[in-house]
């Protein structure tokens, strides 16, 4: 139906509401934080045997420095002679990563040292260049410099001086490539990015299992509330973990709370019309038995006294439903028994009084009294200006209920349409009622978060447009 909108109330507890979102927002959540454990992890792991085989590697390195240490002698001359001890066949395969060289440091004198004395065939004609710095006796410095090749090798150096000439200092050094260490820790990086992806996976599964089956209660409570609220339900049905119940026991008090204040009401309304309605009786019954000037006035003023009683009781009887959840009540078969109603009532008159659209699953959510107080007073009033038909549709849309009456009277003038929906306002005075019944329709109706509008008719009458919400 065009203009037909769902309330705001209504979209407040569709379906898709806060559950969702919180379950989006606690499953980003675990999944970030399973994300950012198992990075600082992996970078902890591969930290940690990346120092791991750098120590090993500099172990490797200083046992090959003992054995040049222990193979080093001096000539007759004074000059270092290395008899092989190192059995590393790396040492003799040219740029093979691993090296060594024997530099002498300058004497008390000499104005610079000697480097390469003795070097390792795996230099090839290469000499390792040390950074300048100081060693005391038996010291072990370790640096990462340049070597052949544009290899990064790690090197380590130790100053050693011979017993037979103690003036003499020796520096001796070990490098080896850094790809020694970075091969396996690369190997291991690879290995942990496919563990920890595997392992990623396998958390982030497991999250979604538990939060959806953590978050399955909560699902079911905004299902049954939505039950509620649209009026399929009178109260949240079910049984719930321990930590919800109880708001769910509570809630149904309340709820509980809610209809019995409201029955309370009804029946404080209705004692309250037959305490007036028995007095109201007497004086009209009273004024009847005399014909008197006096006696026409009670009538008439007992007559408005009864109206407004009969006004203000249904629009509080109303107020008081109206926002009370769980109420549901078909449409169908309210219209039916009104139409026998009013072909009851107009009999004398002949109309063909048809619902030509109403599919039996609408329903209003409200009372029936309600709903019955306003389709008959349209009805009614229909059926007094009507010429022959009246008709009646009712449709849908979103969580709105629109039912239409439609009548092939003489119409009314566009001006007149919002007039008559003032209270005591009447389109013809010559015509029988009060003039309320079209202000209690619109009253009820905005209780209720609905409308009602006068339009032209198809039928060249006054068509008759009540929304109301949807059960």
């Amino acid at each position: 139906m065009p203009g037909l909108k769902p309330r705001a109330d209504d979209r407040a507890v569709a379906p898709a509401g806060a559950g969702g979102s919180l379950r989006r927002r606690l499953l980003l959540g675990t999944l970030a934080w399973i994300l950012a454990s198992l990075l600082i992890a992996g970078w902890g792991l591969g930290r940690l045997f990346q120092q791991h085989v750098e120590r090993q590697l500099d172990a490797e390195l200083g046992i090959h420095l003992n054995q040049l240490a222990a193979a080093l002698a001096l000539d007759a001359d004074g000059r270092p002679l290395y008899t092989p001890a190192l059995s590393d066949p790396r040492f003799a395969r040219p740029y093979s990563g691993l090296y060594w060289q024997i530099d002498r440091l300058a004497a008390p004198g000499e104005l610079a040292a000697q480097p390469a004395l003795l070097r390792s065939r795996s230099l090839w004609d290469a000499v390792l260049s040390v950074p300048v710095d100081a060693l005391a006796d038996g010291e072990l410095h370790v640096h990462r410099v340049e070597g052949p090749d544009g290899q990064a090798l790690r090197m380590i150096e130790r100053v050693l001086r011979p017993a037979e000439r103690p003036e003499q200092a020796l520096r001796l050094i070990l490098a080896a490539n850094e790809a020694l260490v970075d091969a396996p820790v690369a190997r291991l990086h690879g290995v942990l990015v496919l563990a920890l992806g595997v392992l990623a996976a396998g958390l982030a599964s497991a999250a979604v299992v538990q939060l959806r089956l953590g978050l399955a209660p909560l699902a079911r409570l905004r299902d049954a509330l939505a039950a509620v609220h649209h009026g399929r339900r009178s109260a949240i049905e079910g049984r719930f973990p321990s930590e919800i119940q109880p708001l769910v026991d509570e809630f149904n008090a309340v709820l509980a709370r809610n209809a019995e204040v409201v029955e309370r009401a009804r029946t404080q309304a209705g004692n309250l019309a037959h305490a007036l309605k028995t007095p109201l009786s007497v004086l009209a019954n009273a004024a009847a038995r005399d014909d008197g000037a006096l006696a026409k006035l009670v009538t008439e003023q007992v007559g408005l006294a009864r109206t407004q009683v009969d006004y203000h009781l249904a629009r509080a009887r109303a107020a008081a439903a109206a926002g009370l959840p769980g109420q549901r009540t078909p449409l169908r078969p309210v219209l039916e028994g009104l139409l026998r109603l009013m072909d009851k009532v107009h009999a004398e008159r002949g109309l063909q009084l048809r619902i030509v659209d109403c599919a039996p699953t609408l329903a209003f959510r409200g009372e029936v009294q309600d709903l019955q107080e306003l389709l008959g007073n349209l009805l009614d009033n229909a059926c007094k200006w009507a010429a022959t038909t009246v008709e009646l549709r009712c449709q849908q849309a979103g969580e709105q209920l629109c039912v239409l009456i439609d009548d092939d009277g003489r119409g009314l003038p566009e001006t007149a349409r919002e007039a008559v929906f003032a209270r005591g306002a009447r389109a013809d005075e010559r015509a029988p009622g009060s003039g309320l019944g079209l202000a209690i329709v619109r009253e009820l109706a905005e209780l209720y978060g609905g409308s009602v509008a006068l339009e032209a008719s198809p039928l060249g009458g006054v068509r008759a447009a009540l929304r109301l919400p949807a059960g």
